[in-house]
């Protein structure tokens, strides 16, 4: 009766509508993919004002959505990151028996220099191959075992043996390991004393081609400005393209193919090339503070998070190419930072609040070397040791559904009940990713988490596709990395099929709910190489 007293003043009685749907909105997703990969974000590189437009609209849309800053009353961390520019002045030369051989820069060969000094001379350096250099007591496998490489530069191949041999007993058989990633090689080679260190290309064993090496590492490259100008890095660092390596040991009197099926079986034993190397860069160095994003929506019971993360960066623009001379990343990854904002929103929209908070990180620089989600891990805003799980949101391709669903480094961590449970939900299966070889798990922001001790999870589509098949799936995914990976074309279009992605997204969105409402940590299996990493230095992993 009260309120029949007010009916005249104006007082309605409305029903209560429907919670808001915490579905993927797709028409959102893709706006987000849309703008972030225009030419007006300028590639999305480092250091750039494409990397201050995306920031904005990252901590714009963060900030609509409502959720909290993740760095007290910032959305940003600062990442301190020396840029370092070799001139295309570069030069490369071996010289042995035959005389003097010249590799073209960008046709023959990429070099640079991780060492923050504005020139670097190498003079007469001697050629080892070291086989795949790789040093894993627990593999019993010493590539640099009794040969001293001070001095020298060593040629390394990619991958690991167990891919080369085709023997499930070497390392981890076809699956790459850690000692196959390309940062580890480098690495190793400075810890060994090398003076230089040359990758020789293989498409087959990188799962891309020379055009992408020639877009990741020519131009400007990254370091963090706290390594000090990385005097403990080689001198010089490079790719040889595959030919010319073949020329080069060729030129020593050497079986190239020979020495690599050796160098894939216990026993090998490095071998001087009989070339001495001669290498000249100059540099232009530049520091300064790039950003990482961060956003988190509050649960219920705090002090634990759910960590989703995606890079926005992408190659940013190179003018000297004909045509469109833009990398905007439209699949690498926009739509991972896309796919950021739109699990956000349905987290937002989420009822009851998750339990454990929801927090989204966008990292930058991580084309090639995941400097922004390592600097992350070396100085957590959100403490390891309470991060319950990752998920990593990478690459989403656009050829519609999939039956299936794709784990990456399959076999390490429970996560994955959670992913087969909650895909079966959605009528899908999952399964190991049908090229462990590419070692993609270890080329992700999931890498940098993983090798901490967190349980860190990455998911794309399978290769079965709805409409088509597998057969016409596992070929769009070709297609992709031979067309598409790190080059100019990679962009967006209106007649995009999201649908794959959405319904990945959503994946995501579940299996981060799963984990944010339960009690327990997620762990590593027992035959993880992941677990023995701690969550931090001084703290047990929960």
């Amino acid at each position: 009766m009260a309120c029949a007293g007010l009916i005249l003043a104006g007082c309605t009685v409305r029903p209560k509508g429907p919670p808001p749907s915490t579905e993927i909105d797709d028409t959102a997703f893709a706006d987000h993919v849309r703008v972030l990969a225009s030419d007006d974000f300028l590639g999305r590189k480092p250091g750039t004002a494409g990397e201050d437009k995306t920031v904005n609209y990252l901590t714009e849309n963060f900030r609509k959505l409502k959720l909290k800053p993740g760095n007290g009353k910032s959305y940003v961390q600062q990442v301190p990151l020396v840029q370092i520019t070799a001139g295309t002045d570069a030069t490369l030369s071996a010289t042995g028996p035959g005389g003097v051989r010249n590799l073209a820069f960008g046709k023959d060969m990429v070099i640079w220099t991780k060492r923050a000094v504005p020139e670097v001379q190498v003079a007469h350096s001697e050629l080892v191959f070291v086989g795949y250099g790789i040093v894993a007591p627990e593999y019993s496998w010493n590539d640099y075992a009794n040969i001293d490489v001070h001095g020298k530069t060593v040629v390394v191949l990619v991958n690991d043996p167990g891919f080369a041999s085709k023997d499930p007993t070497v390392f981890k058989g076809n699956a790459m390991s850690g000692y196959g990633r390309l940062a580890y090689k480098v690495e190793e080679a400075a810890r060994q004393g090398a003076q230089g260190v040359l990758l020789v290309h293989d498409s087959q064993a990188l799962g891309y081609g020379w055009n992408a090496i020639q877009a990741t590492w020519t131009g400007a490259q990254f370091e963090p400005a706290a390594a000090g100008g990385n005097p403990g890095r080689a001198a010089i660092e490079g790719w040889l393209q595959n030919d010319a390596a073949r020329a080069l040991f060729n030129a020593g009197g050497l079986d190239f193919i020979r020495l690599a099926v050796a160098a894939a079986y216990p026993g090998f034993k490095a071998v001087p090339m009989g070339l001495k190397l001669d290498a000249t860069l100059h540099n232009t160095i530049r520091a300064f503070n790039s950003q990482n994003v961060i956003a988190v929506w509050p649960g219920t019971r705090g002090g634990e998070y759910v960590l989703y993360t995606a890079h926005w960066d992408s190659l940013g623009a190179d003018e000297t190419r004909p045509g469109h001379g833009t990398f905007n990343g439209a699949v690498d990854n926009a739509t991972g930072v896309a796919g950021l904002l739109s699990i956000a929103q349905s987290f937002v929209r989420t009822d009851p609040k998750p339990e454990r908070s929801i927090a989204f990180l966008a990292t930058t620089a991580a084309e090639p070397d995941l400097l922004g989600s390592q600097y992350y891990v070396d100085n957590p805003i959100l403490p390891l040791r309470e991060t319950a799980a990752v998920i990593n949101v990478d690459s989403l391709l656009n050829g519609g559904r999939t039956r299936d669903v794709s784990i990456l480094a399959f076999g390490n961590t429970d996560l994955e009940e959670a992913a087969r449970a909650e895909a079966l939900l959605q009528g899908r299966e999952t399964r190991p990713e049908p090229n462990p070889q590419l070692g993609l798990y270890f080329r992700s922001d999931s890498y940098s988490f993983a090798h901490r001790g967190v349980p860190a999870l990455y998911l794309r589509s399978g290769i079965d596709s709805a409409a088509r098949g597998p057969a016409w799936g596992k070929a769009h995914i070709e297609d992709y990395f031979a067309h598409r990976y790190r080059q100019t074309t990679d962009q967006y279009s209106a007649d995009w099929d999201v649908g794959g992605a959405v319904i990945d997204l959503m994946l995501d969105y579940q299996i981060g709910l799963r984990v944010a409402n339960s009690r327990r940590f997620p762990r590593w299996y027992p035959n993880s190489e992941f677990r023995t990493h701690r969550r931090a230095d001084s703290d047990p992993a929960p």
